[in-house]
């Protein structure tokens, strides 16, 4: 009897570790495949494949019409009231009265916002890769408004949104009178309504995350899954970006609210990472949103703004024209252009908009328009690549739903 039941617990554990090897050797299968997978959909973009790119990207824009099409039928009662304020305000618009006046100045300010808010969108909400548009509008809308405070000794040109060009008032002004704070102020709803566009963009993670977690079902997102093998190897972690990773998750996880706004207010590209963590461990939306939006709209907002302020106050900007005359050789050369570019901006900021208009550009302004316009190229060619990856993906999944139910 004894050695009957020595023989079974042998078999026993035999078999334990027949079916660990075996779910040992299904999983690494299974992550070869999906880095197979992962490897052929990076593949599928326009400079290599075209055709296909461009097929998939249409076939996925039709899909995610039909799925948001789907999601307003079943919200039909509340696109019914919006679609109802929406006729009340167009007839308030278009019916003339004393409240006109009133009309065309909300008119003005919520398409201003607006346009602020969209690109704050655009700079954080992941479609392929971000538009930087700090740097390539907010940053240099601030210095312009910063060179022209100092040059006109004064705030006190147009409210925003702003004519082609700013003028300096009239008024008399002495030297020296313009402060910091003014120009602050002066830009603070653009920078405001900019970083609330930010808080925006990161809040696809947070609801993935939180979905995922509640349903149980695995998501359709390499950064989740990431996310995951960080938490199971988070003992063995060795390099930077695991351990830096690790850091901001620790601090989210274990001081909540003000972890969050400690990582929502300074420039950190790991932020992405805070939103899957709070969604993941159910963190509630308005901790998360309410923090994201008081880091990003008040504090960053006000970090970059004194910034770029210093950076393109007057006796900053001539020192650093300066600097770049002493240097050896191609000095002179170098510091003539920006010379050129600061005067024709003194001559735009004084001239009356009756008057003749400078005529003339400037090599600095002519690359900036250029490099605009080659990076909001790049982002649409990311867009329509990522979009033709996630039509890979879908594919790739039903494949493999195929291969399990067979």
């Amino acid at each position: 009897m004894a050695e009957n039941g020595t023989d079974c617990d042998q078999r026993r554990v035999r078999m334990s570790k027949e079916q660990h090897n075996g779910n040992f050797t299904d999983s690494s299968m299974l992550s070869e495949r999906k880095r197979r997978e992962r490897e052929e959909r990076l593949n599928i973009v326009l400079w290599k494949k075209p055709l296909v790119t461009l097929q998939y990207f249409c076939l996925e824009t039709l899909i995610n019409l039909k799925e948001w099409t789907i999601k307003l039928w079943r919200r039909r009662g509340v696109l019914a009231c919006v679609l109802l304020a929406l006729a009340v305000l167009t007839a308030m618009y278009y019916i003339e009265g004393a409240h006109q006046q009133y009309v065309r100045y909300m008119e003005k300010k919520f398409f201003w916002c607006a346009y602020w808010v969209g690109l704050g969108i655009l700079s954080s909400v992941g479609l392929g890769t971000g538009l930087h548009t700090f740097l390539l509008y907010l940053g240099p809308h601030i210095a312009s408004v910063t060179l022209a405070a100092y040059e006109c000794n004064s705030v006190n040109f147009p409210e925003p949104p702003y004519p082609d060009q700013i003028i300096c008032p009239d008024e008399e002004t002495t030297e020296g009178s313009i402060s910091l704070w003014a120009i602050i102020s002066k830009v603070r709803l653009e920078a405001c309504m900019w970083g609330a566009g930010t808080a925006i963009g990161e809040l696809p993670p947070y609801f993935m995350a939180r979905a995922a977690r509640l349903s149980g079902a695995e998501p359709d997102d390499e950064e989740y899954q990431e996310f995951e093998e960080m938490l199971e190897h988070a003992e063995t972690a060795q390099d930077f970006a695991s351990r830096a990773k690790l850091a901001v998750q620790n601090l989210v996880q274990k001081v909540g609210f003000f972890g969050i706004l400690a990582c929502a207010s300074i420039p950190n590209p790991l932020f992405d990472l805070a939103g899957i963590t709070c969604g993941h461990f159910l963190v509630p939306f308005w901790t998360f949103f309410g923090a994201t939006l008081i880091g990003k709209a008040v504090i960053k907002m006000h970090i970059q703004k004194l910034f770029v302020i210093i950076t393109f106050s007057k006796h900053i900007v001539e020192q650093m024209v300066a600097l770049i005359g002493a240097i050896p050789s191609i000095g002179p050369s170098l510091q003539k252009p920006f010379q050129e570019y600061l005067e024709a901006q003194r001559i735009k900021l004084h001239h009356k908009s009756d008057g003749a208009v400078p005529q003339g550009e400037n090599w600095l302004s002519w690359m900036f328009e250029k490099l605009v316009i080659v990076m909001v190229c790049y982002f649409i060619l990311s867009i329509i690549n990522s979009m033709a990856q996630s039509y890979a993906k879908r594919l790739q999944q039903k494949m493999y739903s195929e291969e399990k139910t067979k």
